[in-house]
């Protein structure tokens, strides 16, 4: 029976909602298909030629959709066609410009060249601007502050002295390195090897270290913080009108204790000198009016202590400090000390030491014996030097202020290469199955400590597998830091200085435990003749 066409139009099944998916594909159309490939075709449409060389690179049959209208921005806004956003982009350009400036390089790539850079060939930039980026670009020459003087503590340096090419420790034989170990032993006899336990602390300290917020690391730097402050204090180093340079200063936690330790000391003054920026630095937690911090951005071999402006003008004695002062930075700062700034001051009339109040007097007295030498010293330009030392296998003949003992002994420069290389095994153990010298324990959660990193060729340790036992080697290696630290004690001797080497932290705090402390010898004053 046929049906109505009213009938059908109501069996007829409805159409699905078009707001939701429907279950069965739906058949592209011709317009949908043209759109698709006009989205993918190209990311900027203009200007001519740029749409027909994104198609080339698209998909298969891209070029055919050219031939169909192209969408067009909107005027006054940036021809930029933002691919993940399928539009373009409506930024405002400048007045006569195309693109934004999010998206002006886009218009210019192709037509600006970009060259390495003449100061640093790391980084980049346009030719056309290579005169304005030259101007004001990180690499270029900074001018030099008035307390550079080029290599003024770097020491002599004869070249007939250094080797032409020095052969590295794995290099030698067996005999060779038991003749070098003979000559250690030798040069050794006579020398103070055990030094005295100076393991101290200081009040101003006590409340960090007793705070269990600190971890194991952190305690450990306050335990050898607070024992330079105490053997400072025993030296009577901690006083009023003076200058503190704490060489090697990094984020300056030592001038920062100090300056603690001095809170009630008046005319009192911090450089911290330091040749790299450092980040987060405490200079700022400072803000006391008598107190002042400078900041030296300098290498210690360049440094003239006495064209800083405020020594120049005030003519404070200085007290040198340092916590482990890698290598040859404590001979480069001994030198500093006691022969450029010494030599200057001394060739000049210097204002008397300004007079101490009655509160300190108070505070110092108490800790002065009697018999104390230092206490008529104050009018010297270096009041006192105290430097944990560190890292003597980064020692240089060149800057190496013992290089006299050496000679006197019978030692030069190529024994001197062998045995700063060998005073790495005192604390790296050069453990047969390790590849790298470990690092103290103290030394790698800290970026102001020191990596004792040598690679086995360089410590020669494939050389002694068999020959030398681990405690062996301990002990040649604390043996060569001794001969090289007994070289910068006569140094200071013979500068008019009473020097002295000390323990001043456990093995287990730090493996580089070693102070070196100097002060002046006093005056001998004649009796009068009869």
């Amino acid at each position: 029976m046929a049906r109505s066409p009213s009938e059908e139009h109501k069996e007829a099944p409805a159409q699905p909602d078009r707001t939701h998916r429907s279950s069965q594909p739906q058949p592209r159309t011709r317009t949908d298909t043209a759109r698709s490939k006009i989205r993918s075709a190209a990311i900027l449409l203009p200007p001519a030629g740029r749409g027909l060389k994104m198609a080339a690179r698209g998909p298969p049959g891209a070029a055919m959709a050219m031939a169909a209208p192209e969408p067009q921005p909107q005027p006054g806004r940036c021809a930029y066609f933002v691919l993940r956003k399928k539009r373009f982009c409506r930024m405002i350009p400048a007045p006569g410009r195309r693109f934004c400036g999010e998206h002006g390089h886009e218009e210019e790539q192709n037509d600006r060249k970009r060259i390495p850079c003449p100061l640093d060939p790391k980084h980049t930039v346009y030719e056309d601007q290579l005169q304005k980026h030259l101007k004001k670009c990180n690499s270029r020459e900074k001018p030099k502050p008035v307390y550079f003087v080029q290599d003024i503590n770097a020491g002599l340096k004869d070249v007939a002295e250094i080797p032409e090419k020095q052969v590295p420790l794995s290099s030698l034989s067996i005999e060779e390195l038991q003749n070098l170990i003979t000559r250690l032993k030798k040069a050794s006899n006579g020398l103070e090897l055990h030094l005295e336990e100076q393991i101290l602390s200081h009040q101003a300290l006590q409340e960090a270290l007793s705070d269990p917020k600190n971890g194991e690391s952190a305690f450990k730097h306050l335990k050898q913080q607070a024992s330079i402050l105490g053997n400072m204090e025993r030296l009577h180093l901690l006083g009023p009108g003076r200058c503190f340079v704490e060489f090697g200063a990094g984020r300056g936690k030592l001038s920062h204790w100090v300056d603690i330790a001095l809170e009630k000391v008046e005319s009192v003054q911090f450089l911290l000198v330091e040749r790299a920026t450092t980040r987060f630095k405490v200079d700022g937690k400072h803000k006391r009016r008598d107190s002042i911090f400078e900041r030296l951005q300098v290498d210690i071999q360049h440094l003239c202590l006495n064209k800083v402006p405020i020594l120049e003008k005030k003519k404070l004695p200085v007290v040198g400090i340092g916590k482990h002062l890698c290598g040859a930075a404590t001979d480069l700062a001994l030198r500093c000390l006691v022969e450029s700034y010494t030599t200057c001051c001394d060739g000049k009339d210097e204002e008397p030491a300004p007079k101490r109040c009655r509160a300190a007097q108070t505070e110092v007295a108490p800790h002065k014996s009697a018999g104390n030498e230092s206490t008529t010293e104050d009018h010297k330009p270096v009041a006192g030097i105290v430097i944990a030392l560190c890292c003597h296998h980064k020692c240089d003949w060149t800057h190496y202020v013992g290089r006299e003992f050496f000679k006197s002994v019978g030692l030069g420069p190529v024994e001197f290469h062998y045995f700063q290389r060998m005073s790495s095994w005192a604390t790296c153990g050069m453990q047969e199955t390790t590849g790298k010298a470990s690092t103290s324990e103290d030394q790698t959660n800290d970026t102001e400590e020191h990596e004792h990193t040598l690679s086995r060729t360089a410590s020669g340790s494939d050389t002694l597998q068999g020959i030398l036992s681990v405690e062996e080697r301990k002990e040649l290696g604390c043996l060569c830091k001794r001969l090289i630290d007994h070289g910068r004690i006569e140094y200071l001797q013979q500068q008019g200085y009473k020097a002295a080497l000390q323990y001043y932290t456990e093995s287990a705090v730090s493996l580089e435990n070693v102070l070196l402390t100097a002060v002046p010898k006093p005056s001998v004053i004649p009796e009068p003749t009869k």
